[in-house]
């Protein structure tokens, strides 16, 4: 294969997480270690990608340009928005004073912050919209990762590959999702889906907040399986077929 042709499939390659390791690009190009470190060399020199640890990444001005697939964040928020609060009530009881807890960007999980005040959490959290919902709280430590900001959905995402959360280690994890199915639990977009898969190794307990019609679509990529979630919040709307799907994979589920 040509080196052109190498230099068009990496950059390819990079456009779905932004990072890309040297075990993917060998595969790919079924090349050698040695003329793939030449390849991305030449690509580093050129400003069309950033060497890393274990293999490269998108220059920065690149992927905060990056518009990640699914709804945006502001055209979310009015939707089912009862049910969302409730959820989100149903979620903040589960916390107990003084821990700390991760909370994914969504807004679901938004729906939590008014109900934390008072309880002296430490919060980590990817989302500016909770950030700012929690500003206000006194007691409340705020912990963020470091990366990129994604607009659109006002979260802090870095790179697949790219280290860029603080040591933290929670008994409980907060997450949304764009669909949840027999499969899974889904996001519309890969970037979204290597974040949480950050936050999920770092928590004792994943706890999903997701509204009824997110059981009605069942497509995007797999963030985990049914095995890794404990805990299922959700509205009064699910229907008993799907409630028994969630019961018989073990999953506690708490209905508002």
């Amino acid at each position: 294969m040509h080196a052109a042709e190498r230099e068009r499939m990496i950059i390819e390659a990079l456009r779905p997480t932004g990072f890309i390791s040297y075990r993917d690009l060998e595969a790919l190009l079924d090349a050698s270690p040695a003329t793939i470190r030449r390849d991305l060399t030449r690509l580093e020199e050129d400003g069309k990608l950033v060497r890393v640890h274990g293999g490269a990444k998108q220059r920065e001005e690149e992927a905060d340009t990056r518009n990640l697939l699914g709804t945006p964040f502001d055209l979310n928020i009015t939707q089912n928005l009862s049910w969302k609060q409730a959820i989100g009530r149903a979620a903040a009881a589960l916390c107990r004073p003084g821990e700390g807890v991760m909370i994914d960007g969504g807004t679901t999980t938004l729906q939590m912050c008014p109900h934390l005040d008072g309880l002296g959490l430490q919060v980590l959290t990817n989302s500016l919209h909770i950030v700012n919902a929690l500003l206000g709280q006194a007691s409340t430590r705020i912990l963020v990762p470091s990366g990129a900001v994604f607009r659109e959905q006002n979260i802090i995402l870095a790179p697949a590959g790219e280290e860029s959360m603080p040591r933290f280690h929670a008994p409980r994890l907060f997450m949304g999702a764009a669909a949840v199915g027999p499969q899974g639990v889904m996001q519309a977009d890969p970037v979204l889906v290597a974040a949480e898969r950050r936050l999920i190794d770092r928590a004792e307990k994943v706890i999903l907040l997701v509204d009824s019609s997110k059981f009605r679509t069942e497509s995007g990529t797999i963030v985990c399986g049914l095995s890794e979630i404990d805990t299922l919040i959700t509205d009064g709307n699910i229907s008993d077929h799907t409630a028994a799907i969630i019961e018989d994979a073990g999953i506690e589920l708490i209905r508002c």
